[in-house]
C-alpha cells in the first residue's frame, strides 16, 4: 500500500506538470499522512538537513569550472588540438567530438555544459563539411553524456551524499567506464560514417599539431591535477572542485586572457542558476527520501525483487532495466535522487559492491539524457546547433546502441569495472 501511495502521487504530480523538487514534497507529504504523522515544520527540517552537506559544496564549484572553461577558450583550445591530430581522417571530425567530449569530460562533469560548448563549435564546421546533420547532433550529444560517468561528476556528487558512498571512489571508478563510452561512440561512428562523400580536412604538419598541443597545454593540465589530487589524498572531492574552478578561472583569465569581467559574471550567473535548481532538487528529495526510510519502502521493494536477491548480476540486469524505463520519462538528478533511497539497502543486503552499483546506476541515468522521448542533452542539442530535434533523435540511435552495450557489458561482467578500480584506488 505504501509503494502504491508513493508511486500514484509522484507519478501523477509528474503527469500534471509539476516540476520535479515539488512532486517529492507533495509525495512526502502525502507519506506522511498515510502515517498519520503530517507535520510541516518536519518538512523543512529535512529540506535543510539535506542541503547541508560539505560534499555538495563541489557542485557550484564543478558547474563554474565547465563555465570558464567554455568562456575562456580551453574549450575552444581541446577542439583546435583534436583538429590537428585526427580532423585529416576520414570522418575525422566525428572523432574530434569524440576525443574533446573526453577532455572536457574529465574537467566539468556537466552534461549539458559540454554539450552546448561541442555543439556551438563543432556542429557549425560539421555541417560546412557536408556531414549529415542529425547524426552530427546524435554524436555530439552521445559524447556529451560521458560528463556524468568520467570523472569528476555531479552525479557521482549527488550519489555518494545521498547512498551515503565514497565520492572520491566513486570519482575513481568512473575513470575505465567513461572512456569505454568513449571507445564505443569511436566504434559506432567508424561504422556509420565510412558511407559519408563528406570534405577530409588536410593533414597539419608536425610543427602545427605541436603548436596546437603547446596551446591547449595548460588546458590538458586540468584533469591531470584532479585525478591525481583524489588518488594522491592531497584534497578532497570538494576541494578538487574549488582547485578546478580556480585553476579555469585564472588560466582563462590571465593566460589566455579570454575570460573577460563581463564574462566571468555571466559564468558565476549561469553556475549560480543550475546550482539552485540542483540543491533545491537535493532537499526535496531529502524529505522524501526520510519518508521513504519511515515508511519502510526499501523492504517492500527488497520483497519484490526477492527471486533475484541472491544472484547480483540478475538482479543488477533487472534494476538496470527498471532504470532505462524510467530514464525516458525523468531527469538525470531527479532519477537519482528518487531511486538511490529505494535501491541502495537491497543492494547491499545482495551483496554488490556500493560503488560498483553507484558508477553503473550513473550511468544509466546519464544515457537516459539522450533517451526519447524527453533526451535533456538532446534538446540542448537542437537548440545550439539550430537542428530539427527529429533529426537529432533519428542521428542518435547508433550511438545510444553503442552506450547501452557497454552499459550491458559492465552489468554481465562486473570485474571490467571493478579490476581497473583497484589498481586506480
Amino acid at each position: 500500500m505504501t509503494v502504491a501511495i508513493f508511486s500514484l502521487v509522484l507519478l501523477g504530480s509528474i503527469f500534471l506538470g509539476m516540476p520535479i523538487a515539488f512532486a517529492l514534497i507533495i509525495t512526502a507529504g502525502a507519506l506522511m499522512w498515510h502515517l498519520g504523522a503530517f507535520d510541516w515544520q518536519l518538512i523543512a527540517l529535512q529540506m535543510v538537513n539535506g542541503a547541508d552537506s560539505f560534499p555538495l559544496l563541489a557542485i557550484p564549484f564543478f558547474l563554474l569550472a565547465g563555465e570558464a572553461m567554455n568562456a575562456g577558450g580551453l574549450s575552444r583550445r581541446l577542439v583546435n588540438l583534436g583538429l590537428a591530430l585526427v580532423g585529416h581522417l576520414r570522418g575525422g571530425l566525428g572523432y574530434v567530438a569524440i576525443i574533446t567530449a573526453i577532455l572536457l569530460a574529465s574537467m566539468s562533469g556537466s552534461a549539458i555544459a559540454d554539450t552546448a560548448a561541442l555543439a556551438s563549435m563543432l556542429l557549425p564546421v560539421m555541417r560546412q563539411a557536408g556531414y549529415d546533420v542529425g547524426r552530427s547532433s546524435g554524436l555530439i550529444a552521445s559524447g556529451g553524456i560521458i560528463a556524468p560517468v568520467l570523472s569528476p561528476s555531479i552525479g557521482y556528487i549527488v550519489f555518494g551524499v545521498i547512498g551515503g558512498v565514497s565520492i572520491t571512489r566513486l570519482f575513481l571508478t568512473g575513470i575505465v567506464p567513461g572512456l569505454l563510452l568513449g571507445l564505443a561512440l569511436a566504434v559506432a561512428w567508424w561504422i556509420v560514417s565510412q558511407r559519408d562523400k563528406v570534405a577530409i580536412l588536410p593533414r597539419q604538419s608536425w610543427g602545427e599539431a605541436g603548436r596546437a598541443f603547446l596551446d591547449a597545454l595548460l588546458a590538458l593540465g586540468l584533469p591531470i591535477i584532479i585525478i591525481g589530487g583524489l588518488k594522491g589524498g592531497i584534497f578532497t572531492p570538494t576541494e578538487a572542485a574549488v582547485v578546478a574552478a580556480v585553476y579555469a578561472v585564472v588560466v582563462g583569465s590571465f593566460i589566455y586572457r579570454e575570460l573577460t569581467p563581463a564574462k566571468l559574471v555571466h559564468a558565476m550567473l549561469m553556475a549560480v542558476r543550475t546550482t539552485a535548481a540542483v540543491m533545491f532538487l537535493v532537499a526535496a528529495a531529502s524529505v522524501s527520501a526520510y519518508l521513504i526510510a519511515i515508511a519502510n519502502i526499501p523492504a517492500e521493494v527488497t520483497a519484490l525483487l526477492e527471486p533475484f536477491r541472491d544472484n547480483p548480476i540478475e538482479l543488477m540486469i533487472v534494476i538496470m532495466l527498471l532504470v532505462v524505463i524510467i530514464g525516458t520519462a525523468l531527469d538525470f538528478i531527479p532519477t537519482i535522487l528518487i531511486l538511490t533511497p529505494v535501491l541502495m539497502p537491497l543492494v547491499k543486503s545482495s551483496g554488490i559492491d556500493p560503488v560498483y552499483f553507484g558508477v553503473l546506476f550513473v550511468m544509466n541515468n546519464a544515457i537516459g539524457l539522450i533517451t526519447p522521448p524527453v533526451g535533456t542533452v538532446l534538446n540542448v542539442v537542437s537548440a545550439v546547433g539550430k537542428v530539427d530535434l527529429a533529426l537529432a533523435i533519428k542521428g542518435v540511435w547508433p550511438f545510444l546502441i553503442a552506450q547501452l552495450i557497454v552499459l550491458a557489458l559492465l552489468t554481465l561482467f562486473p570485474a571490467l569495472v571493478l579490476v581497473p578500480a583497484r589498481f586506480l584506488y
